[in-house]
């Protein structure tokens, strides 16, 4: 998450949305970044929390801890896609008079908005960074399954390390993963078929959010 105003100058030269930057570019850019900023923050869900609620909730789950994590309440969330996954659905309409109005600050989606908002590409970068040092971190502990390369994307040497060795509680079991039973339905029920791109591809770790505010 990247909070910026009116006071805030112009964005670090270079920014742009992170699959565009090399890792080292990425993570020379992160004190420039935070520098910038009013806020930031990152939220995770874990592989678990993931399995439990689905990817949706547990990306509502991710962004409300970053939310969480500032002291500055934003007047607009901007969400990179088409799809609010940030709000709860009890916020919504009907629902909302019955818990009491929202608690999520309003939200606004843009496509292609890692592309086209600097705050967003900056968000981006952030939760990238971050994410990719937390698997490099568990690589140290699963490192059969090369996620200091890969990062917990499906690449050859994640997939055969899988069928030599199995799930292990970094995996996100609910995905279909090669030889290993995936949990029931009801265990993941929730699991919204539309994922974000970012998450495609992506077995094991946390899903971590970063989002514009």
């Amino acid at each position: 998450m990247v909070v910026i105003d009116e006071t805030c100058r112009s964005a670090p030269a270079g920014v742009r949305d992170s699959k565009l930057l090399t890792p080292a570019a990425r993570v020379a850019m992160v004190p420039r970044l935070r520098r910038w900023a009013v806020g930031h923050a990152v939220g995770h869900a874990s592989p678990a929390e993931i399995d439990e609620i689905g990817i949706i909730a547990a990306l509502r789950l991710a962004g409300q801890r970053a939310l969480g994590q500032i002291d500055v309440v934003p007047d607009l969330v901007l969400l990179d896609g088409n799809h609010d996954w940030l709000t709860d659905p009890q916020e919504v309409g009907l629902l909302a008079e019955i818990v009491g109005g929202a608690s999520t600050p309003p939200v606004r989606t843009m496509i292609k908005a890692d592309m086209r908002c600097s705050s967003v590409a900056a968000a981006s970068v952030l939760a990238k960074v971050e994410r990719d040092a937390h698997m490099v971190d568990l690589d140290r502990e699963h490192p059969h399954y090369g996620w200091a390369d890969n990062k917990g994307y499906s690449a050859s040497a994640h997939l055969d390390a899988l069928a030599v060795h199995g799930a292990s509680e970094q995996h996100r079991r609910s995905w279909s993963l090669p030889g290993v039973t995936p949990l029931p339905a009801a265990a993941h029920v929730g699991d919204d078929e539309e994922r974000p791109g970012g998450d495609r591809g992506l077995l094991a770790g946390t899903t971590s959010e970063g989002r514009s505010r």
